[in-house]
Formats: C-alpha cells, sequence, structure tokens
C-alpha cells in the first residue's frame, strides 16, 4: 500500500489524479486543500485535510505516516510552498516528491512552437522556475514535470523531453499526465532526481 499525500487536491489535476488514485485499493491518501472537505469525505483509506500550504505546521501535520508527496499547486506563493516542502519533509524524514512546475521556466519552448510561454516572455513563470530551483537544490528524490496548458485529450498523446532539451509542445492531455504521475508514484526511482517536460508533440501534429 502506498501512502500519497496529495496537496492541491481540488484543482483541476488534482481532482482528475486523485479519482484515478481511488480506483485503486492499495492506495491510501491524503486529501490536502483549503477547502478540501467541500469536495472530498474521509473514507477507509482517505484522510481530508483542510489547510494552508503557506504553514509549515499544516505540511507536517499532513505528512504524517505519508511515503510519496505530490505537490500540484500553482500561483505566486509557490516559492514559499517549495521552501517549506524541502524543510518539512527533510525534518520528518520523506524523501519522495513529486513536483508540478510549468514547460517554459528554462526557456525550453521554441519560439517557432510558442515562445511567448517562456520565462523570458512570461512574468508568470518567475514563481515557476524560482520553486523548482528550490527543490531542485534539496536533498530530496524528487521529480519535477513541466506540463503545458491543461487540456482533455488521449492518454498516450504525449512525448517527453528532459532538462536541457527543446519541449515538443506547450499543451498537455490530463488523461497522459495522470498516467504519467501515477508511474511515478509506483516506482520511485523512475527520473529520480530530473526535470521532465509532458506535452503533446506539436512538430508531429504539423
Amino acid at each position: 500500500m502506498k501512502n500519497i499525500l496529495i496537496l492541491g487536491a481540488t484543482g483541476t489535476f488534482g481532482m482528475a489524479l486523485t479519482q484515478r488514485l481511488m480506483q485503486e485499493d492499495e492506495n491510501r491518501l491524503t486529501l490536502f486543500s483549503r477547502h478540501a472537505s467541500s469536495t472530498y469525505t474521509d473514507h477507509e483509506n482517505i484522510s481530508v485535510i483542510d489547510g494552508d500550504a503557506l504553514s509549515l505546521s499544516d505540511l507536517k501535520a499532513a505528512m504524517k505516516g505519508t511515503e510519496v508527496v505530490y505537490c500540484t499547486i500553482s500561483g505566486d506563493r509557490l516559492p514559499q510552498i517549495a521552501e517549506n516542502l524541502v524543510s518539512a519533509m527533510t525534518e520528518i524524514g520523506i524523501s519522495r516528491l513529486l513536483f508540478m512546475g510549468a514547460v517554459g521556466i528554462y526557456n525550453e519552448i521554441p519560439d517557432e512552437l510558442d515562445g511567448e510561454d517562456n520565462l523570458d516572455n512570461e512574468p508568470a513563470q518567475i514563481p515557476n522556475r524560482k520553486a523548482v530551483d528550490i527543490i531542485e537544490a534539496s536533498s530530496l528524490n524528487y521529480t519535477i514535470l513541466r506540463p503545458g496548458h491543461l487540456r482533455e485529450g488521449a492518454e498516450n498523446d504525449f512525448v517527453l523531453t528532459v532538462k536541457g532539451e527543446p519541449a515538443k509542445g506547450y499543451i498537455t492531455t490530463i488523461p497522459s499526465l495522470v498516467n504519467f504521475a501515477v508511474q511515478l508514484i509506483q516506482d520511485e526511482t523512475l527520473y529520480s532526481r530530473e526535470s521532465i517536460c509532458i506535452t503533446k508533440d506539436i512538430g508531429k501534429e504539423a
């Protein structure tokens, strides 16, 4: 049984991932967000916590018994949340962190695809990059995921690129990201301490 903490469990991707993980009886889920109880209820293998990731004490309380932390939170305060995660996980002794960034934080989107979403052109990427830098500087067994704009679509409509490679697109299907996330949860060695971009292959569609 995997004990999984999902931060941002009421967001678009957090809800999709939670729904998928709920289908597997061997998972024990802790669902964390500011208003988690408005969407979920406690169940045999589900604990629901209304909390704030900006609160170190809230995070520590939620992490008790956890093996894997999946952070799906976004926004301007993400760097502080990243610092809290590193601090809390290090203190408690949890290593595996799956952390959502965004494609473009390394200026990896070719201009001919959608260079406007790159860090140098989009101020909204600044918190994403700062937060990822904090995670990458830690000693945690992290995997950074860099999806594009989330859309409905096929589970197998994706391509992976690693940090340092140009991104192949700027759109990510929710089912493909969910499927990839489940693989990362199940295998703690998969893409350990790497930053992975997952998007549709726009060039392939052209």
